[in-house]
């Protein structure tokens, strides 16, 4: 059995290792400042090296195989994490993390699909794994801020909500304003990201393409489609969640279920 990629990543490892340097200087500069964040920091720093340094072999371990049932596996896991983390941080919401899982799934599905079809992207572990990983940590993100601000939005303005469904509104037209309003929320970091790029920081995608050798223009066009394709993602997955939080917040007598709105 060939060896030779162990021993290339073990020498790989002697630059980020000297790199901790920094964090060394940031938890001294904790101590110091008496932040408390000293232990975080080390656990931070550890957990992202050993998780990484896995996922180096995990990743390995696939692109050897070019079998596209690696490629789906792979996906589904990641779509699992990301659901069940956008679900933590909108905890409130019931059934959050499906909710989550599914809307981050149905998100980058239809634009992995997209792409696909317009062979923008081939379809081996190589190119679909760090693609399909940029659109869901991005949807991760983006559906987790917009279940929560929707459900606290509502919770602050629940006579607004009640008074329109007294007077008739369904449940859509009762909450639109406070849809529109967390879904702008949790959409303009992504959109403000695209206005910026390139002129403030050179993305991962861009950045690491650079480093790899590639030439400028090269790595541009990349990192387009890259903005395009998280863009879509995030959008799709923001707009789904939303739809699929209204059954949860309202009784079938088209009611606000108000035992959602007052856990703190």
């Amino acid at each position: 059995m060939d060896f030779e990629w162990m021993r290339v990543f073990l020498e790989g490892m002697l630059k980020p290792l000297a790199a901790t340097m920094v964090v060394v200087m940031a938890v001294l500069l904790s101590y110091l400042q008496k932040l408390g964040l000293e232990r975080e920091m080390i656990y931070s720093i550890a957990r992202a090296f050993l998780q990484l340094s896995i996922i180096g072999f995990v990743l390995q371990f696939i692109f050897s195989r070019e079998n596209s049932l690696w490629i789906i596996l792979a996906y589904l896991f990641m779509v699992s994490v990301a659901g069940y983390t956008a679900g933590q941080r909108a905890k409130h919401v019931p059934r959050g993390k499906y909710v989550a899982g599914a809307s981050i799934l149905a998100g980058t599905a239809v634009t992995m699909f997209l792409l696909l079809v317009l062979n923008v992207f081939p379809f081996t572990p190589r190119y679909i794994i760090p693609v399909a990983g940029m659109m869901v940590g991005n949807a991760m993100t983006v559906t987790g801020v917009t279940m929560k601000r929707l459900r606290d939005d509502i919770r602050t303005q629940m006579n607004l909500v009640e008074t329109a469904l007294a007077l008739g509104a369904t449940p859509r037209q009762a909450t639109l304003q406070q849809v529109k309003r967390a879904l702008v929320i949790a959409l303009s970091p992504v959109l403000d990201n695209a206005k910026t790029v390139g002129l403030i920081s050179l993305p991962g995608a861009m950045t690491g393409l650079i480093m790899g050798g590639a030439s400028p223009l090269e790595a541009i066009q990349l990192q387009i489609v890259v903005m395009n394709m998280l863009v879509g993602a995030s959008t799709v997955s923001s707009i789904m969640s939303t739809y699929l939080c209204w059954p949860s917040f309202f009784t079938k007598t088209f009611q606000l279920e108000t035992k959602v709105f007052t856990a703190e």
